[in-house]
């Protein structure tokens, strides 16, 4: 039997990762530092047998099975397996009805993931499946992940608070500013005079640092607050999440303004004149010629602000904003290295699934534009 290279690096490395190092911290409470745990001490014996077999065969196929379609399915049994393992220990640890103790995943689990995530990846890179394919492929994981956090599953990890926090942040304003950013973009396109000022200003505005613009906005937001209770009742405050989706907001109105620009400028003027031979009303041409075959360079722009709001959601737990980035300033802190892997792995994972779709998605819009 052959070796493969890659699956005797892999298993290497979760085989460390499984023995040395920890699989979960217990904490009593949010101060102390934690207790580490292996797998064996975190779960019931059945659970940490069944864990351990699952993983020994997905490092079998890993070594000698050169398949595609066999490695993927392995990745994803060992996937399903650190999951259920996680969620039993958080469930094993944690006493009825205590909200004080915190379990965490430890830098077992997270190298244990890596490295079944990468063998997941190599899978999909031998199968070379097509763009509708892949994202047909990731919105199935995230459906079940999604579905999976809203089941409780994983209620009792001290990750899954913040996990949602930080999607809902990011993703909430992302689609206010493709609500307000798309509409402008398409008026920057038709009255060129407002071109240089709209961009202008919006170029000034990426100008200012995250952390800036943050505190820039603390002070109008908790003035508002205070003169409007019902903004205060509805959570517009000065610190919290109010001034983080503001400042996201205000960074993702240029990508997304600059690329509707970009490309309906690149829209051929005899395809327009065309659609209007034909007799189609000036909606009709916006929406069915131009904004089709602008799409792609649209949903660009919608990427590179979805992965840019992912990594600067982190920076919002600074004032208060919640998500990922609580652990990692939090770890900064306390010097503990598993707290910042905590928030950080989650957030990389977030940004590569964000990049992978829309990616996949600006393939497909560029193959089926008219």
């Amino acid at each position: 039997m052959r070796v493969d290279r890659l699956g005797a690096l892999l298993v290497l490395v979760g085989g460390i990762a499984l023995v040395c190092l920890p699989f979960v911290l217990f904490k009593s409470n949010r101060i102390i530092p934690g207790d580490p745990r292996a797998l064996a001490a975190a779960l019931p014996a059945w659970a940490t047998l069944a864990c351990v077999a699952t993983l020994l065969l997905v490092a079998i196929v890993a070594l000698g099975v050169a398949d595609g379609r066999v490695r993927l399915a392995a990745a994803l049994l060992g996937l399903i397996a650190l999951a259920l393992a996680i969620a039993t220990a958080s469930d094993v640890l944690t006493p009825p009805g205590n909200k004080i103790v915190r379990v965490s995943p430890g830098s077992g689990f997270w190298i244990l993931l890596v490295s079944v995530g990468l063998l997941a990846s190599d899978a999909l890179t031998r199968l070379r499946p097509g763009p509708s394919a892949r994202v047909v492929l990731l919105i199935a994981g995230l459906a079940i992940v999604v579905l999976t956090l809203a089941h409780g599953t994983f209620d009792n990890l001290s990750v899954t608070h913040e996990l949602r926090r930080h999607v809902l942040l990011a993703l909430g304003s992302l689609g206010a500013a493709v609500l307000i950013a798309l509409p402008l973009g398409m008026l920057c396109h038709r009255v060129p005079r407002l071109r240089v000022g709209v961009l202008g200003v919006l170029n000034l505005i990426q100008t200012v640092p995250a952390i800036a613009l943050f505190g820039i906005l603390m002070a109008p937001l908790g003035a508002i607050a205070a003169a409007v209770p019902l903004a205060a009742a509805l959570g517009i405050r000065g610190i919290g999440a109010a001034p983080a989706v503001v400042a996201l907001f205000l960074y993702s109105l240029l990508p997304i303004v600059a690329n509707t620009v970009t490309g309906l400028r690149r829209v051929s003027p005899a395809a327009v004149d065309a659609a209007r031979g034909m007799g189609m009303t000036p909606w009709q041409v916006l929406i069915g010629i131009e904004l089709a075959l602008a799409l792609p360079v649209i949903l660009t722009g919608i990427r590179i602000v979805l992965v840019q709001n992912i990594g600067m959601v982190a920076v919002a737990a600074l004032i208060g904003g919640g998500g990922l980035g609580t652990f990692i300033f939090q770890g900064i802190g306390q010097t503990a290295i598993d707290l910042v892997l905590l928030g950080a792995i989650p957030t990389v994972v977030l940004a590569f699934c964000a990049a992978v779709l829309l990616d996949a998605l600006v393939e497909v819009t560029d193959r089926a534009r008219p």
